[in-house]
């Protein structure tokens, strides 16, 4: 009866248009991610230490990615060499110690909301740090090159007004929640004994919390420009995520052995605990990663982070009904911003991309053999290395 079902589902979905389950697998998918920023939130709030819930988080990754990498990529895989297992630690170092740590010092003076409005500049930062070191082309004399560059001053001002301007309180939950109980039934443990909103910050020294979380848009970013040419030696996406997990659980836990003296830190407490490390593991990094692989695939870079604004709306309705969290002008006004600058950044990319394919059309065109090479030449400028690669997932 069990495998009927099963198989009866299986059918159903595989029912529906390509595209209707793209649209309905991404919506998950910031659904997903939403809820691990308010559970990050959550654990900092239970007193999880910020060394090792991740941690944690990395042994489950690694547990879930390893079987699939070792036997999807057989045929992939290159040889091993000591220079590549340096470049998959520099990886950790940037895309999993700096982008995790810097995360949650983030998150724990801020808020789930204005941490998830702040990554949206991610694919900005990219294309700026591809643009210096000249793996991206600008060209300001075509009109996707000036969508490029405004879209990343849109995402800087963002992030600075963010990071600048609170600004008054222009939403809060009424009545008051009672945010005690009711993430203690979501979670199981919760003090009562603290009268604050989980979602407040307003003891935590706002704009440190801002600066933490660009370092860790920048880290994100700049893991996203090294594994580029990483992946060209390496092309086995599965086994390179694989090894940038191990190290980084490696670097982890040597910062956690040697800063987290207190040993009641690595025992859980609660239920509640347990939950946000298991939703960090297998919900955040198992099942996301899965899922967006699959919609990169099917869809493209484009369309999987055109998705990414949804993320944040997720973020805010979630937080203000578990977290009671407040929203103010500056991070609405600077989330704002950021999303002008996102889809204008993600235009000037699908502009681009089409342009190269006319001129590539042209060059291979029999009766134009005349300017093949020239238009061969002009059309290389477009990005050799995506914007947005195979993964955008906060590994």
């Amino acid at each position: 009866m069990a495998d009927s079902g099963s198989a009866s589902s299986r059918r159903m979905w595989c029912s529906f248009p390509e595209r209707l389950q793209l649209h309905v697998a991404m919506l998950a998918l910031q659904f997903g991610y939403a809820g691990f920023h308010v559970v990050s939130r959550a654990a900092l709030n239970m007193g999880v230490s910020k060394l090792v819930f991740p941690v944690y988080r990395n042994i489950i990754a690694l547990l879930l990615l390893l079987p699939f990498a070792y036997f999807l990529e057989k045929s992939e895989r290159p040889a091993i060499t000591l220079n590549l297992l340096l470049q998959f630690f520099l990886l950790a170092l940037v895309g999993i110690t700096a982008n995790q740590g810097f995360y949650l010092l983030g998150l724990d003076n801020t808020t789930p909301t204005f941490a998830s409005a702040i990554q949206n500049s991610v694919p900005a930062i990219t294309f700026l740090m591809a643009a210096i070191l000249r793996i991206e082309q600008v060209r300001l004399n075509r009109k996707d090159g000036v969508a490029k560059v405004a879209g990343t001053l849109f995402c800087v001002a963002g992030a600075t007004v963010i990071t600048l301007y609170k600004g008054p309180t222009i939403y809060s939950p009424i009545p008051p929640l009672n945010s005690n109980n009711i993430t203690a039934q979501v979670f199981g443990s919760i003090s009562s004994s603290s009268s604050s909103s989980l979602g407040d910050a307003k003891e935590k020294n706002w704009t440190l919390g801002c600066l933490y979380l660009i370092g860790h848009c920048l880290s994100w970013s700049g893991w996203l420009v090294l594994q580029a040419p990483v992946l060209k030696k390496y092309p086995a996406r599965l086994s390179v995520t694989s090894y940038t997990c191990f190290f980084g659980l490696i670097q982890f836990l040597v910062i956690a052995l040697i800063v987290e003296r207190d040993a009641q830190a690595w025992i859980f407490h609660s239920g509640g605990e347990v939950f946000t490390i298991l939703y960090a593991g297998v919900v955040a990094s198992g099942i996301a990663f899965a899922v967006q692989i699959w919609c990169i695939d099917r869809g493209g870079p484009v369309f999987v982070a055109v998705y990414q604004p949804v993320q944040t709306l997720a973020v805010a309705i979630m937080a203000s009904f578990a977290l009671g969290e407040e929203f103010y002008l500056g991070g609405i006004i600077g989330a704002a911003l950021i999303v002008v600058g996102l889809y204008l950044v993600l235009w000037g990319k699908n502009e681009e991309k089409k342009f190269a394919k006319e001129q590539l059309a042209i060059a291979s065109a029999p009766e134009h053999s005349s300017v093949s090479v020239r238009s061969s030449s002009h059309a290389k400028g477009s990005l050799t290395q995506p914007l947005l690669p195979s993964s955008t997932e906060n590994v």
